[in-house]
Order: C-alpha cells, then structure tokens, then sequence
C-alpha cells in the first residue's frame, strides 16, 4: 500500500515539479531581461554622456581658437596716423578740386600758385617722414601716391577741358591711374588677415602693407607734373602750343607707359607686413 502511494505521489508530482520549474525560468529569465535591460540603458546614457563631453570639448577648442586669432590680429601694428606729412597728403586731396574749378573758370594765375603750392607740399611731407622717424607711417605709403594721381588727374582733366592738353594722353595718364588705384585696393584686401572685414579694410591705423613706387613712376610723375605745371602757366606767359609743350606730351606718354608696366615688372612695389610675435610670459623661478 505504500509502495502504491509513493508511486502515485510521484506520478503526481512529476507535472507539479515541471509547473514549478517552468515559473522559476520565467521569474529568472526576467531578471536576466530587466537586467540587460538597466545595462543597455546604462550603456546609453554613458554614450550619450560621452558625446555631450565631446560636444562640449569641441565646442571649447573652436572658442579658444577663435580667441586666439581675435588675439593674434589684435597684435598686429597700430601705427599713428596723425603725423605732419600725412596732414599735407590730405590738404593736396582736398584742395585738387577747387584747383581744377579754376582752372575751367580760366583763372590760370591763381590756379598756378595753387599748384607751386602744393608742389611744396609734395616735397615737404617726403622730406619731414624722411628725415624723423616718428613722422613716417604706412598711411603715408598710400596717402601720398593717391594724393599725386588725384592732383595730376585732376589737371589733366580741366586742361584737356580748356583744350591745353590732347584728350588722348589724358585718357591715357587717368586710365594707368585707374588700374594702379585697382591693383592698390587689391593688395591692401589680400593683406588683411582672415576673417576680412570691411571694418578692417577702412581702418587707416590698421597697417598691413607697404607701398613703395617704382624708379620709372617717380621719374614719370615729375614729367607728368612739369607737364601740368608749365601747360598752366603758358596762358599765363604766353606760349601756349609752344614745341617744347608738344615733346613734353610726346615724353608723359612713354613714361606713363614705362611706369604702368614697371609695376608689372617689378616684385619690390609692396610689402605685406608681418604680426609681431608674441612672446609668452617667463615662468617664476
């Protein structure tokens, strides 16, 4: 009889024992899920702090070096532009136009002082940055070959208006100038360190680039000039189509000539000018 029970128990047993195990792989396999579960999810949020960390990093590097270049522009040299010859520059620009309105309104001998004027002028503001040192400048590089196109341009102008000047050599002399104001403009924009702004293109005390005209362009604007100076004073001395007047116009062509082409040339017409180093500051022993 017991026997009997005991194999029915077991009998009996045998799917209670399979329920049982069947639960406890379930309750397992859950814990085993939830848990890779909680990992995955830690693994994320680990990833995702890590790329966050490297955003931030990134972020970081591009400011400081943004800051470094905002630094290292700042160091560039700042020059005073307030000096003696540069003043002279600007008065020979500003008085060119009221020299060419005297010169369409026939008042030759005012006109001619004017110019003796600002010849002295041209001849004191090279001499003064020559000869001190703190009165020279970059500026002064641009200032002074602009402030002699615009005056002799003008000239050229209003006498070819008062038909003392051919229209052609005119032409000529204001068309070299135009392409030397261009290539001027060009090399002062590829001076500037990036990023180029306009604020720094039209900064005068941000130096970046030296001029410095070629032997033929000197020579051609002291041609130019005597030109100029003795078309205007023939209506004041009465030889006007005098044959020294026409070789002269002969001579201002070939010259304009050599000295457009003598920028083509040379390589010594400008020099970009370098950032002083910085140097970093001395540990304390």
């Amino acid at each position: 009889m017991t026997q009997f029970m005991l194999v029915r128990n077991r009998y009996c047993l045998a799917p209670l024992e399979r329920c049982l195990l069947e639960k406890c792989k379930k309750l397992c396999g859950n814990r085993i899920y939830h848990g890779n579960v909680e990992k995955s999810n830690g693994n994320r949020l680990s990833a995702k702090r890590q790329t966050l960390s490297r955003t931030v990093l990134r972020e970081r590097i591009i400011r400081d070096i943004r800051l470094t270049k905002e630094r290292m522009e700042e160091v560039i040299e700042r020059e005073n532009i307030w000096t003696i010859p540069n003043f002279l520059c600007i008065g020979r620009i500003l008085t060119s136009p009221y020299l060419g309105y005297l010169i369409v309104s026939q008042d030759y001998q005012v006109a001619l002082w004017l110019l003796g004027i600002a010849g002295v002028t041209d001849l004191a503001d090279g001499w003064i940055a020559r000869t001190w040192a703190s009165q020279a400048s970059k500026l002064g590089s641009f200032l002074d070959p602009i402030a002699d196109k615009l005056l002799i341009g003008t000239l050229f102008l209003s006498l070819t208006w008062t038909g003392l000047i051919p229209a052609q050599l005119t032409c000529l002399v204001v068309a070299r100038d135009i392409l030397l104001v261009i290539g001027a403009s060009f090399i002062r924009y590829r001076s500037l360190p990036m990023p180029r702004t306009l604020v720094k293109y039209f900064d005068p005390t941000y130096a970046s680039v030296q001029l410095a005209p070629t032997l033929a362009s000197k020579l051609n604007t002291g041609v130019q000039l005597c030109l100029v100076g003795s078309t205007l004073a023939a209506p004041v001395f009465h030889f006007v189509d005098h044959p020294l007047l026409q070789g002269l116009c002969y001579l201002t062509a070939v010259t304009t000539l050599a000295g457009g082409l003598s920028y083509l040339v040379s390589k010594d017409t400008y020099k970009f000018l370098r950032k002083r180093k910085i140097n970093p500051p001395s540990s304390p022993s």
